[in-house]
C-alpha cells in the first residue's frame, strides 16, 4: 500500500508543544486546506483528544498514531510531527516515550479504513523504516526520511533476480497448463515494493496472497482476487495452507480446483518454488466439502485478521513466553450462552470500532489478554464481545486425536453445537482451525523452512 502518496511535505513538522493536546492542534492546523474552517478543525481536535482519553494512540517504537474520520475531498491524509522530548498527557508516563506523531484523517466514506490503518501501523514494526526516522537530524533531512521510508525504495541490484523470476513464472505457466490447473497463486511477500515485477497469466485465474497485498497490487497484476496472509519465512507450507483455506471460505477456490502455487523467501525479491496442489485431496478429508466453511455472519476479512493474530502468537509468543489462546468467531449470542466469564469483561463499554480486530490498536490488547486463561468471543464481523471466558459446551460424539488439551476439546465442542469457527493456539506453537467439531491444522511451529 503506497502510504507516501498521502503524505504532503508541508504536513511534516517539528512540534513545538510539549503537551499532547497542543501538539495535536499543531498537526490539525496543517490540514487547513482539507479542513478550511476553524470549527471543523476544532471538532476534529476534540474527537482526537476524547479518543485519547478512552484509548491511547501510542503503539510503541516511539510512535503515536491518532486517527479520525472526517468530511473531506480525498480518502486519506497524513500529518507527521516530531517531538524529541516526548509529550505529556494526563500524567501517563508512556507518552514521554513518543518521538513521532503520525496523524491520519480518513474520509467518512473511505473504503478499507481499518486496513489502511493496520498497514500504516505495521510499517512502524519495520526497522528499516524506523531507522531512517530516528537518524534524521535537521528538519529537511527528517522530511526526506519520511518520504523515503514510505516510498518503498530499495537500492539492491535486481537484474539477476528479474531474469530468474521471469524464467520461473514462464515455467510456472507451462506447469500450470500441463497440470490442468485452474488457478495460479502468487505469494507477493517475496517482493519488496520496488522489486515487484508485473506478473500476468492469461487463461488462468490469478490470486495474490501476502500480508500487505492491496487492491493496487490486484490492479497492477490484473489479478482476480487477493488474500491477506501473514508471511512465514520459516514455515512457508503453513502460509500456503492458510491461503487456500481462506480462499475456500471466500469461494475464491473450489474443492475441485487444482492450484499452481509460486513463492519464495519473504523480502528476497526472488521466486524459487513452484508447487501444484489438488484442493480436494489436501483439504476435503479434514474439512468436508459438503458443509458450509464460513458461517453466514462471519466475514472473510475478520477470519483473515484473527488468523494473522493467532499466527503471530504462535510464532512469537508474548514477551518471549509461549502462550495458548482460543478465539471463537461468529454466532456470538449462542456461544455466550454456553460460556462463563472467569474475569470481569475487559471489553465492556467500548465502542464497536475500538473493539474490532480490524483496528490495529487491538493487536497489543489481544496479545496481552491472551495471557489470561479463557477464550475470546467475537462477533462474525470481528468485534470482540468478551475475553477470559470458559466454554461450557459439551459434545460427546466429537472425536479428537490423542494428546490434545482442553482448549482443543472446548473448541471442537462449541463449533459442533453452534454455527461458529474457532482458532486455537497451543503453547507448542500450533494453530488449529475448528468448524462443526472438526479440526484442521493451519500452522505447526516445527515445520521449518520447507514449502
Amino acid at each position: 500500500m503506497r502510504i507516501d502518496r498521502y503524505i504532503s511535505s508541508n504536513r511534516i513538522i517539528d512540534l513545538t508543544s510539549k503537551d499532547l493536546k497542543s501538539a495535536y492542534a499543531e498537526l490539525v492546523q496543517t490540514f487547513d486546506t482539507l479542513l478550511p474552517t476553524a470549527p471543523k478543525r476544532k471538532k476534529v481536535l476534540k474527537e482526537l483528544v476524547e479518543r485519547e482519553t478512552a484509548l491511547t494512540s501510542y503503539i510503541g517504537e516511539g510512535v503515536a498514531l491518532p486517527h479520525a474520520r472526517v468530511q473531506m475531498n480525498r480518502p486519506y491524509a497524513l500529518a507527521v510531527g516530531r517531538c524529541p522530548a516526548g509529550l505529556s498527557f494526563e500524567g501517563k508516563d508512556s507518552y514521554g516515550d513518543i518521538r513521532f506523531v503520525f496523524m491520519l484523517l480518513a474520509n467518512e466514506k473511505a473504503k478499507n479504513y481499518l486496513s489502511f490503518l493496520a498497514a500504516l501501523a505495521r510499517a512502524f514494526q519495520d526497522s528499516t523504516v524506523m531507522d531512517q526516522l530516528w537518524m534524521a537530524r535537521e528538519k529537511t533531512e527528517f522530511k526526506n526520511a519520511v518520504r523515503k521510508a514510505f516510498a518503498g525504495t530499495d537500492d539492491r541490484p535486481a537484474r539477476r533476480r528479474t531474469k530468474f523470476n521471469k524464467l520461473l513464472t514462464d515455467e510456472a505457466a507451462k506447469i500450470a497448463k500441463a497440470a490442468e490447473c485452474s488457478t495460479i497463486l502468487i505469494f507477493t511477500d517475496v517482493f519488496p515494493p520496488s522489486l515487484a515485477p508485473r506478473m500476468t497469466f492469461p487463461g488462468f485465474k490469478l490470486v495474490l496472497a501476502g500480508q500487505d497485498v492491496t487492491d493496487e497490487d490486484k490492479d497492477h497484476h490484473r489479478a482476480n482476487a487477493t488474500l491477506a496472509v501473514r508471511a512465514l519465512s520459516r514455515s512457508r507450507l503453513s502460509q500456503l495452507r492458510a491461503a487456500i483455506l481462506l480462499g475456500l471460505t471466500r469461494e475464491i477456490f473450489g474443492f475441485q480446483d487444482r492450484v499452481c502455487c509460486v513463492g519464495g523467501i519473504p523480502d528476497s525479491g526472488q521466486l524459487d518454488t513452484v508447487l501444484v496442489v489438488d484442493v480436494d485431496e489436501e483439504f476435503e478429508s479434514v474439512i468436508g466439502q459438503g458443509d458450509e466453511m464460513l458461517p453466514d455472519d462471519v466475514s472473510a476479512e475478520a477470519l483473515e485478521r484473527i488468523t494473522a493474530i493467532a499466527t503471530d502468537l504462535a510464532t512469537a509468543g508474548r514477551e518471549g513466553q509461549s502462550i495458548g489462546a482460543m478465539f471463537i468467531l461468529g454466532d456470538h449470542e449462542e456461544v455466550t450462552k454456553r460460556s462463563k466469564q472467569l474475569i470481569l469483561n475487559p471489553f465492556h463499554g467500548y465502542a464497536e470500532e475500538d473493539r474490532s480486530i480490524l483496528n490495529p490498536f487491538m493487536d497489543e490488547t489481544i496479545k496481552e489478554l491472551a495471557l489470561i486463561d479463557g477464550a475470546f468471543i467475537l462477533q462474525g464481523d470481528g468485534v470482540v464481545e468478551s475475553a477470559g471466558c470458559v466454554i461450557q459446551a459439551k459434545a460427546d460424539d466429537v472425536v479428537l486425536p490423542g494428546g490434545l488439551g482442553t482448549r482443543h476439546a472446548a473448541a471442537a465442542a462449541i463449533t459442533h453445537v453452534t454455527n461458529s469457527i474457532a482458532l486455537v493456539v497451543s503453547s507448542s506453537g500450533q494453530v488449529t482451525y475448528f468448524r462443526k467439531g472438526r479440526m484442521f491444522t493451519l500452522f505447526e511451529k516445527s515445520e521449518g523452512r520447507s514449502l
